[in-house]
């Protein structure tokens, strides 16, 4: 049986109505840039992730792009984050001007380890970007309390987490509301996926909003006056539409996806490493990542699986501090011990909320069966 890695055909069925009622309404209109359906969807998305205000933009990079630079990130300035995730979030510290500085991760969540950041901070430091990575919540208590100490921003990195929670000091919050800011993506594979790009920041802060909204529109809030050099990073009015009929839906297909993580998790019990999410954490399971004790038995799992059909991924075989984009920063191995060792034994298996049984059976099945 051949699995895909995601069936973007599997969960539209059930609110095909919904959706094309949504678009033919912006078609019949034919508000394309900002209409109406922008700001809703932005005040609904702000709502549902507990923040003051969300404002949408065309990606999740530019979401990362913007509220780093809304954040007040200075050319010169150190942004310490996490060198095993996708260079979105990097290659924004540079682009602003900042310089990107890594850090390294937990063993066992595979998120940006506060310990290590602390021994990066520097008197240059402005800014700290934990990612979710996979859709597992960072130490945000940890977090919270560095930033405050040493007079940091955090920007949550959430592309990955979309309806993750974290218990902060007692007080269940949504993944993206916690720092300063949270950015998404609402790329069509994610949790919130639109039927193209989309992102979105969120914010509580008065500030950052305001200046978030002139950079997504050219610097200007009033049309031909602009207050800055800014962008041009606005969320498509019928992506938004899309977005809107998708969010009503999300926290159903999110316990599905925890569903499928349990199904996973119970057929692999002493066959490899499974993700383990704490008490305080909700894990949003935009990817299922188990662990191999070698890197000879992850690379046969990933050449079994996809001889026998069954797509998967490696998310990401080759951490950032390693590649040669930022060879400049003189980054080598060793350097992020546990880093290095994640990379070589992670392997990521299909994952979506349509997963059926005896998929996950042919799944779980192959890989006990490479291990042989």
């Amino acid at each position: 049986m051949k699995v895909p890695m995601v069936d973007m055909l599997a969960g539209y069925p059930p609110i095909k109505d919904e959706i094309e009622t949504a678009v033919k309404n912006v078609f019949n209109k034919a508000n394309f840039i900002l209409g109406e359906e922008v700001a809703r969807f932005e005040k609904d998305f702000a709502a549902h992730v507990g923040a003051k205000y969300a404002v949408g933009v065309a990606n999740g990079t530019d979401a990362l792009r913007l509220a780093i630079i809304a954040s007040g990130i200075k050319p010169g300035d150190e942004v310490i984050t996490s060198p095993f995730t996708f260079i979105a979030t990097s290659e924004t510290i540079s682009q602003c001007g900042a310089i990107p500085v890594f850090a390294d991760i937990d063993p066992v969540t595979y998120n940006l380890d506060p310990k290590s950041v602390e021994k990066k901070i520097t008197k240059k430091t402005r800014g700290i970007i934990p990612v979710h990575l996979y859709g597992m919540p960072c130490d945000m208590d940890a977090f919270t309390a560095l930033a405050k100490k040493h007079k940091l921003k955090i920007i949550e990195d959430t592309a990955q987490a979309f309806t993750g929670k974290y218990k902060l000091r007692g007080d269940w919050k949504y993944l993206g509301s916690i720092g300063d800011c949270g950015t998404f993506s609402f790329f069509p594979a994610k949790n919130l996926g639109a039927f193209g790009d989309g992102g979105a920041v969120a914010t509580s802060d008065d500030r950052i909003y305001e200046e978030l909204k002139a950079l997504r529109n050219h610097g200007s809030k009033v049309r031909y006056m602009h207050e800055m050099e800014g962008y041009n990073s606005r969320l498509d009015t019928v992506q938004a539409a899309v977005l809107s009929v998708r969010l009503k839906h999300v926290e159903k297909w999110t316990e599905m996806r925890n569903a499928v993580a349990a199904k996973y998790a119970e057929a692999l019990k002493g066959v490899c490493v499974t993700p383990v999410v704490p008490s305080n954490a909700r894990h949003s399971f935009n990817y299922y990542t188990i662990r191999f004790d070698t890197k000879a038995k992850r690379d046969n799992a990933q050449k079994y699986l996809t001889e026998q059909g069954i797509a998967n991924q490696i998310y990401y075989p080759i951490a950032l501090h390693l590649q040669k984009a930022y060879a400049h920063l003189g980054g080598r191995k060793g350097d992020l011990p546990v880093c290095d060792q994640v990379q070589d034994t992670v392997f990521s298996l299909p994952m979506y909320p349509e997963l059926t049984d005896s998929q996950i059976k042919t799944v779980t099945d192959a890989v006990k069966a490479s291990l042989k």
